[in-house]
């Protein structure tokens, strides 16, 4: 009695075939496919709701509307009543100091009014519960700069209005030079504020950053002590820094026309670098 050999099978051959590599692709588990920004499921009034929602709990803790709404009004009424009739560097005092307050509402709410809620969210893993929702987390944060940025502009409008009605301010002589200077300062504080939010584990810790980031840009732009009356070295350094920058290019679309191509270079670099620190940083859990 003779043994049966068996024979080899068609898909044994067919494998057999098969060069090494292919036998590897084949077995390689599949690559966890991309979730998109903007899936097709998800209603687009989804992300108008959430904008809504974050309006709603700025309002419940109007610390950014006082901070970009308030205070640089207060502001403004304090120095053109207090030194009215006197001159800075041949302006108002309210004249003069108009762009180290624009500068003041942007840096207040992208240090203070942005870093503490993300931070407080991503220390409560609310970004990672949202991960397992149709809402991509990346919503929450545009939700976030869409209703700072609001708050910005609003600021900026009460602060432009009040000076020009209130207290006879020169309206800017040139108006796309002083939106060009807003946006580049505006880009380049909000980058800083969300790099402060993706190095920051939790709240505390990001409203200490902000602190200590805060004090050194300001004081630059001459918030503290008006630029005019600080040291030739001091106005030098502050040329280079992004409130410094965002102040003299200020100063230029307010009281003389286009601000100089120096100082758009610099607010540009600072908001590509920032902007470069807030998409390296920036984690969600």
């Amino acid at each position: 009695m003779t043994a049966r050999i068996p024979q080899p099978s068609a898909a044994h051959d067919a494998a057999a075939a098969q060069p090494p590599a292919a036998i590897e692709v084949a077995h390689r588990p599949a690559a966890r496919e991309r979730r998109p920004l903007l899936p097709r499921d998800l209603p687009r009034r989804a992300f108008p709701k959430l904008v809504q929602n974050e309006a709603r709990l700025v309002w419940r803790q109007p610390v950014s509307l006082a901070i970009g709404l308030v205070m640089p009004v207060l502001l403004l009424a304090l120095l053109g009543s207090a030194f009215r009739g006197a001159s800075l560097g041949g302006l108002s005092v309210a004249q003069a100091e108009l762009p180290m307050l624009i500068v003041l509402v942007l840096a207040t709410i992208a240090l203070f009014g942005l870093p503490a809620p993300l931070a407080t969210y991503r220390e409560q893993g609310i970004l990672r519960r949202l991960s397992t929702t149709p809402v991509p987390p990346a919503w929450v944060l545009g939700a976030q700069l869409a209703v700072n940025a609001s708050i910005a502009v609003a600021g900026l409008m009460v602060l432009l209005v009040t000076g020009i009605a209130g207290f006879g301010l020169k309206t800017p002589q040139s108006v796309g030079g002083l939106a060009l200077s807003v946006a580049l300062a505006a880009v380049a504080v909000f980058g800083i504020g969300l790099w402060i939010t993706g190095i920051a584990s939790n709240a505390a810790m990001a409203g200490g950053i902000a602190w200590v980031t805060f004090f050194p840009l300001t004081f630059f732009a001459g918030v503290f002590v008006p630029l005019p009356i600080l040291p030739a070295v001091v106005r030098d350094i502050g040329d280079w820094t992004p409130l410094g920058a965002a102040v003299h290019a200020l100063q230029d679309a307010t009281q003389a026309g286009f601000p100089p191509a120096r100082f758009l270079l610099v607010l540009t670099g600072y908001a590509l670098v920032s902007g470069a620190l807030a998409i390296r940083f920036f984690r969600w859990e």
